[in-house]
């Protein structure tokens, strides 16, 4: 199995090139644990922006929770010996992979979520897979694009029209806006996985460290002009909201999705959507009091059942349809 040199900026390690990796062969039960981590912590991240809005204004919040995440990994790496890259060629890679993947997505989301409920953001957002198959069968080939995964695709985007077709009947007011919103973010979020497999060959951490440090960074100034956050009075579940999706759901969480990018390739690791759907809702309706309306829930199903197709293997379709035939 090839192998090549990953950059950690001061200490070199091993690393498994995307090819190698995906591979079904490669795969194991430790690759879809991590799968499944990353969803845990990603699905948090709507329901804890509504809970940080109350009483912090968008570009604020985004800026804090970066700056956290980013000194919580600095600390890591140090204590690890791991030196962040001094090079411009990291640091650019960094600096578009964060603004793709970050930067400007979750600056459009967070607006949005003053408008769209966090168990709908949920759901919207989780169309990731949907976009990033269809940007893979169409523009970049890097994957194999079956008929199952295209099925999928289908699904998914019905489901997408199941959740706003109903608001667009009402009238094109802010929630429609938003919820559209929402979705070319996600085409975002789907283009950064795409491009994360360009750093494969750096640690994960040193990764997420380095992109959230640029993404804090140049949202600081931004928000001391705009929002004058010396004058801001957030509550106390804001504050608690903000650090703990700083560690958990930006820090550790980038840090399992460059892990599954390597480990897994693009498609699979967006099926972590598939999972991230349920978590996120659950959530919205314990930690917020939402309800599911009976559009959300058709969505839901579709938009899960779509990811579904597209994340079962092929050959485990095969043995299925076989036993039944029997």
């Amino acid at each position: 199995m090839p192998k090549s040199t990953a950059r950690t900026g001061g200490v070199t390690a091993p690393a498994i090139t995307p090819t190698s990796t995906t591979a079904p062969g490669a795969r194991s039960w430790r690759d879809y644990a991590l799968l499944l981590a990353l969803a845990c912590c990603w699905s948090s991240t709507y329901p804890l922006t509504k809970i940080g809005l109350g009483s912090i204004p968008p570009v604020t919040f985004i800026s804090a929770r970066s700056l956290v995440a980013a000194a919580f990994l600095l600390v890591v790496l140090r204590l690890r010996g791991i030196r962040i890259p001094t090079d411009i060629k990291a640091w650019k890679l960094f600096a578009f992979q964060q603004t793709i993947n970050s930067t400007i997505p979750f600056l459009v989301i967070t607006w949005a979520q003053l408008y769209v409920p966090a168990s709908s953001t949920v759901v919207l957002a989780s169309t990731t897979p949907i976009f990033s198959f269809l940007i893979t069968w169409a523009i970049t080939r890097h994957e194999p694009a079956s008929p199952l995964k295209f099925v999928g695709a289908v699904l998914g985007l019905a489901g997408t029209v199941a959740i706003i077709g109903l608001d667009a009947l009402s009238g094109f007011g802010k929630e429609i806006v938003a919820e559209i919103a929402i979705l070319l973010a996600t085409v975002s979020f789907a283009c950064a996985t795409i491009f994360g497999l360009r750093l494969s060959d750096y640690d994960p951490m040193v990764v997420a460290a380095g992109s959230l440090l640029f993404g804090g960074t140049v949202l600081l100034p931004v928000a001391l002009i705009v929002d004058h956050p010396w004058t801001l009075h957030p509550t106390p579940q804001a504050l608690v909201a903000t650090v703990v999706m700083g560690i958990f759901s930006s820090a550790f969480g980038l840090m399992l999705f460059y892990m599954c990018l390597t480990r897994l390739g693009t498609l699979t690791t967006n099926a972590q959507g598939y999972l991230r759907i349920p978590i996120g809702v659950a959530l919205s309706v314990i930690l917020l009091g939402e309800s599911v309306p009976s559009n959300l829930a058709l969505g839901l199903l579709l938009v899960m059942a779509g990811v579904a197709a597209m994340t079962i293997p092929g050959e485990a379709v095969k043995r299925w349809l076989g036993r039944l035939r029997r």
